[in-house]
């Protein structure tokens, strides 16, 4: 699995906008691994769909954001997945949070292939015979009928 992330920001008044990207190897797509999601502690600003914060607004208001990013890593069958998320705005322009939150989703993934990668492959064959006494039943026809087609 490859996670990749980056975050931009334009001088000024812009929140900065995570971009990730989630690749998962060949051998985990093998194991159909389930879809993850987690609960980050990156906050999602207020109005998070504004790409901007201007001074006294929302995360730089008295009140710090109170909801938190879901992040999400691909099935199987997606393969990959990307997402694009706005972070509150910072003076300091640092968010340690979202590797640690990268962290959790890793961990997250990891312990989705290593519960799939515990259910063992199997291969069984097996076959079931008519039973001795019903053979000994219908034997002494089966063996008449043999005898007179030879005759016959």
């Amino acid at each position: 699995m490859r996670i990749a992330w980056t975050i931009a920001k334009q001088r000024g008044n812009h929140r900065p906008v995570l971009r990730y990207e989630i690749t998962l190897d060949e051998h985990e797509i093998a194991l159909a691994v389930p879809a993850t999601r987690v609960e980050s502690t990156i906050p999602e600003p207020d109005e998070s769909w504004r790409e901007c914060c201007l001074p006294g607004e929302f995360e730089r208001g008295p009140t710090p954001p109170r909801k938190r990013r879901a992040l999400d890593a691909p099935s199987h069958a997606q393969a990959a997945c990307s997402a694009s998320l706005r972070l509150p705005w910072r003076a300091d322009n640092a968010y340690p949070e979202v590797e640690e939150s990268m962290r959790m989703l890793r961990d997250a993934c990891e312990a989705a292939l290593a519960e799939a990668h515990a259910s063992a492959p199997m291969d069984e064959r097996r076959e079931l015979r008519g039973s001795l006494e019903l053979r000994r039943e219908i034997a002494p026809e089966v063996l008449a009928r043999r005898l007179l087609r030879m005759a016959g």
